[in-house]
């Protein structure tokens, strides 16, 4: 670990970079005096990120001096959810979660186990590694990490094989831009900059999100579409291509599959129809449509909002495709960006050596459900690099499970979580400032190494060596192999990791990018399918697709619960990460047409609820949101409501079309006034509870 005199005493600057869940994978400059960090600036290692780092990252010796920090290993003393624990030592911390492994394992089989794991927010050597090795060996459950990017990912994957996307410095040579279910001023603000040099030079900029984000506000076109909808506008746009003379039939003749078969899914979608579906004007998506068509280079920036519904994976699938059927490849500044993580040629399973059981898998979103299995029931579960009560579907669901008395919770975090609250034994986790790890962007192309600036806080422990602790104590490493620590972990994914090509970008077709370039698709880097060709109508999507592909589904609203409710990525979190810092009770946003009926007036106590739970916040009222709309931030921890449920205590936990991803913004409510503006902008320091609560005194 950081054992260098110059980190403990004095003042020094540390190079180090960020892994947490942002495209950009910012390179950092840590100032760090008497062993503390006093603060957290950009470096110039990576060029795209060098100027700028966001508020969060700034501010995150927030998280690792806060007062919530877990210091030392906790065991429960009180009832589940009160957050009441007795200090331990590592030993017996983790005999006790040894012997509840093993006794598991033997009187009900591994599959009792369930490890718990996002990693959004980790490297190479923090996820995937030494924690899969250990839950390989026990035969657990396996865990679908689906709660993100599943999707998207499938479309992706199964359309060009996650072919490396155009690079944010590249944007610049744009000159249309569409940002499609993408905030980059809240995540992955690095490519602003970027867009902001492409419309000096005269590019238009197209931005499609029911909210007036900061982007969208400052656009040429904003099209405020319902939740859910993106699957018909995306179709309405290649009807115009196709019918319109507007495809390039010689690319889809020579380097797609199945442009027949999408051309006829497209032709039922008109403007106007389109237009009905997504409660916007038909001439908006004219407009964009004739854009699109007449203008290169082209960029769609496709986010993930986009597919927090049942309609996720089609319409990712829908507007991945719309470059290939107007080819706006070939030319720098011209195609899409989702995500290119895959452009490194790595994959933590490639540092493995245990092979994966064919034991149950369960899919993420369906936690709650899972818990309260009484037929194969989860007795232990191990959660990590997750906050699963802020961060998973169904939440009430997710919390009675963590309540069962037969259940064995094991958290593993820097701070005393939601979910930490339910735990049996809580064990102290590094950040990233005090441990390694190997961090790439994926929207940046940048991989670099993440070094500890400060030896670990309290009695912190990084993920490898807690894993390998636990190995040893089952009996299945060495102790030689449970003393190799972070730091030889990170050696050994850094010796894995292929040769990079020039610019970082893994290709096996086409030649590499020029030095200091990123790569122009389908000219330095090609589809990554089996035959190097887009397929427009993926043949394992249509298999796995109940409802076929390229399908809208309707809309889940209903009289009773006629508002769509978006959870967002906000300004102030990381996921859920941070969360603990948010000073204030939240808001939920909606428009002056939709509280007015209500009688609701900014600043009043709503409540915000369907038939899975109910939010009591704050509104505010503003024509930033789409009509038939509501917003709560992505994230929430308990603490920041008036009755400690979030969002996700709305959010059903249905799975989207393809991937089995989570539905979120499939959650349909009504907003209820509860009593006039008498809270106001409340802060959280009136509200007194234990860690975790927020009761009225």
């Amino acid at each position: 670990m950081a054992s260098s005199e110059k980190l403990r005493w004095g003042r020094s600057t540390v190079e180090t970079g960020c892994p947490l869940d942002c495209p950009d994978a910012c390179s950092l400059n840590v100032s760090v005096e008497n062993g503390r960090v006093i603060a957290i600036d950009g470096s110039q290692r990576n060029p795209v990120t060098s100027d700028f780092i966001c508020a969060k990252v700034r501010g995150f010796a927030g998280r690792v001096y806060g007062e919530l920090r877990v210091l030392t290993p906790l065991i429960r003393k009180g009832p589940k959810g009160r957050g009441q624990f007795t200090p331990a030592t590592w030993d017996d911390a983790l005999d006790l979660v040894a012997s509840r492994i093993r006794e598991t394992a033997d009187a009900h089989g591994g599959e009792a186990i369930l490890p718990f794991s996002y990693g959004g927010s980790n490297g190479l050597v923090t996820q995937g590694t030494a924690d899969a090795e250990l839950f390989r060996h026990l035969g657990a459950s396996r865990l679908a990490r689906t709660v993100c990017a599943a999707p998207t990912g499938a479309a992706a994957t199964g359309m060009y094989g996650k072919m490396a996307g155009v690079g944010y410095a590249d944007y610049a040579h744009a000159r249309l831009i569409i940002v499609w279910g993408a905030n980059p001023t809240t995540s992955g603000i690095h490519l602003v900059p970027f867009i902001k040099q492409a419309r000096e030079r005269g590019a238009t900029l197209v931005v499609i999100d029911p909210r007036a984000t900061a982007m969208a506000r400052q656009a040429d076109h904003h099209l405020a579409i319902r939740p859910g909808s993106d699957v018909a506008v995306a179709l309405a746009i290649h009807r115009h291509l196709f019918e319109g003379g507007h495809a390039d039939e010689a690319f889809l003749a020579a380097h797609t599959h199945d442009a027949d078969r999408l051309r006829a899914r497209a032709r039922e979608w008109t403007f106007e129809r389109a237009a009905d579906v997504a409660g916007i004007d038909a001439a908006q998506i004219a407009t964009l449509a004739e854009l699109y068509a007449s203008t290169s280079p082209a960029v769609i920036r496709c986010g993930w909002g986009l597919e927090r519904n049942r309609n996720g994976g089609n319409a990712a699938l829908a507007v991945l495709a719309l470059p290939a059927v107007a080819n706006k490849f070939g030319v720098r500044g011209g195609g899409y960006t989702m995500s290119n993580s895959g452009a490194y040629g790595y994959s933590s399973a490639q540092w493995l050596t245990t092979p994966e059981p064919a034991t149950r898998i369960v899919n993420m979103n369906r936690l709650g459900r899972v818990l309260n299995d009484d037929l194969a029931p989860v007795r232990v579960l191990f959660v990590y690099n997750a906050n699963p009560v802020a961060t998973i579907p169904d939440q009430g669901r997710v919390i009675a499970g963590l309540e069962r008395d037969d259940l064995f919770t094991v958290v593993h975090d820097q701070v005393l979580t939601d979910t930490a609250m339910y735990a049996d034994v809580v064990l102290p986790a590094t950040t990233f400032l005090e441990h390694y790890d190997v961090a790439r962007g994926y929207g940046a192309y940048h991989m670099q190494m993440v070094r500890p600036v400060i030896e670990p806080v309290g009695q912190a422990r990084p993920n490898t060596e807690v894993f390998a602790a636990l190995a040893e104590r089952l009996g299945l490493v060495t102790s030689d192999s449970a003393e190799d620590g972070d730091s030889m972990a990170c050696l050994r994914v850094t010796a894995a990791l292929p040769e990079p090509l020039r610019g970082g970008v893994q290709s096996d077709a086409g030649a590499a990018p020029a030095a200091g370039t990123t790569p122009v698709q389908f000219v330095d880097v090609f589809p990554l399918t089996p035959d190097r060709k887009v397929h427009l109508w993926p043949a394992a999507l249509d298999a796995e697709a109940a409802g076929g592909l390229y399908v809208y589904q309707a809309d889940p609203a209903t009289p009773a619960f006629p508002l769509a409710l978006i959870s967002p990525a906000s300004e102030k979190t990381v996921s859920s990460t941070l969360g603990e810092l948010r000073e204030r009770v939240v808001s939920v946003s909606i428009h002056p047409d939709d509280a007015a009926p209500r009688l609701i007036e900014d600043g009043d106590t709503v409540r915000v609820w369907n038939t899975l739970g109910e939010v009591h916040c704050l509104a505010s009222v503003t024509p930033r949101i789409a009509r038939g709309t509501a917003s709560l931030p992505k994230g929430l921890w308990r603490k920041s409501t008036f009755n400690q449920a979030t969002a996700n205590a709305l959010a059903p936990d249905t799975l989207s079309d393809l991937g089995g991803g989570a539905c979120f913004n499939d959650a349909r409510v009504e907003v209820t006034r509860m009593v006039s503006a008498a809270f106001g902008d409340t802060p959280l320091s009136l509200w007194v509870g234990p860690p975790g609560t927020s009761q009225p005194h």
